[in-house]
């Protein structure tokens, strides 16, 4: 009988991955080391290992894993592991593409819906005890465009839909999809700019996308409209957007991603107004652990079984 395949869990919450191996039937054909995020891992763990789960390694650590063929990170974006001066070339790479599907397009939306609907504005009315009347701005109608259609974009399309927006959008390769009138490849962008009166960025991080949303692009946007980042924050130009905001080109902004996280409590972008600031929480549910922990246990089966794994990286695009 062939040795386990030992495997590292890196990261706080074990646990969810450690069932999801149970459940698939593959605990005996593994032996799992399970360390905190902030642990190292021994010399034996590094001499030993063949596949692990993680957030991340810090440069001058992957080498050092002298048996490891395969890694899987937590997180749908991987420009942090992409940018290891070190990432072994033999090493395959996989994501957790899809995984957000849960959470995030609800998010989205409802963050659109916190532009169109002054729920804030009365609370804050609440405190003061003051009864002032508010209009609520129709969504049916309302253009939405979505830069980077993939299974969140496709999913926040549907359930836009149903509420009466018309969504636009861009996605590498076209094609049609539903829910979604029109869809433009990415050399097409101010199609889209300029039809949406909310725009939601999906984008990954390449070096395509670096800045992209730069003084040119969001001059292409309508003034009134309102620019949504969830994909990563370097897409988009810091100082150009608060210059748009503040000059009334743009009608506003709210981003859950940025440069730096946590924000900088000295970055500008706290104090812009029209621009709101979100804590990274666009992906983020109880469940996500074990929605993950699905896609690494099938992923397991698959190495073990030699067979091609899901959601791999494709380095040259960079996801």
């Amino acid at each position: 009988m062939a040795a386990p395949t030992r495997i590292l869990l890196w990261a706080d919450q074990p646990a969810p991955y450690e069932a999801a191996i149970a459940a698939a039937g593959l605990g005996g054909r593994v032996a799992i080391t399970s360390l905190k995020r902030a642990e190292k891992p021994s010399p034996a763990v590094l001499a030993e290992t063949e596949a692990m789960l993680a957030w991340g390694a810090s440069p001058g650590l992957l080498p050092q894993f002298t048996k490891l063929r395969w890694a899987q990170a937590l997180t749908a974006g991987v420009e942090m592991w992409l940018a290891l001066p070190d990432l072994p070339t033999s090493l395959t790479l996989t994501c957790a593409r899809g995984t957000h599907g849960e959470s995030m397009p609800e998010n989205i939306l409802g963050a659109v819906f916190s532009i169109a609907k002054p729920f804030m504005t009365m609370a804050e009315s609440q405190k003061r005890g003051k009864w002032e009347r508010q209009v609520a701005v129709p969504l049916a109608g309302a253009t939405l465009g979505i830069l980077g259609v993939g299974a969140i974009g496709a999913k926040l399309a549907g359930m836009a839909t149903a509420v009466g927006m018309r969504v636009v959008g861009t996605r590498r390769g076209g094609g049609a999809l539903p829910g979604i009138a029109e869809i433009f490849p990415p050399e097409k962008t101010e199609e889209v700019l300029a039809q949406s009166d909310y725009v939601v960025l999906l984008l990954p991080a390449t070096p395509e996308t670096e800045n992209f949303m730069n003084a040119s692009r969001l001059g292409q946007m309508k003034p009134s409209a309102w620019l949504l980042n969830f994909g990563r924050g370097g897409a988009i130009d810091d100082a150009a957007l608060i210059a748009a905001i503040t000059g009334k080109r743009l009608g506003g902004a709210i981003l859950d991603v940025f440069r730096e996280e946590p924000l900088p409590e000295s970055h500008p972008f706290w104090t812009t107004p029209g621009l709101r600031v979100l804590p990274h929480m666009g992906g983020m549910h109880p469940r996500r652990d074990t929605v993950v922990a699905r896609l690494f246990a099938e992923n397991l089966a698959r190495f073990l079984d030699g067979r091609p794994l899901r959601e791999v990286v494709d380095r040259a695009l960079g996801y």
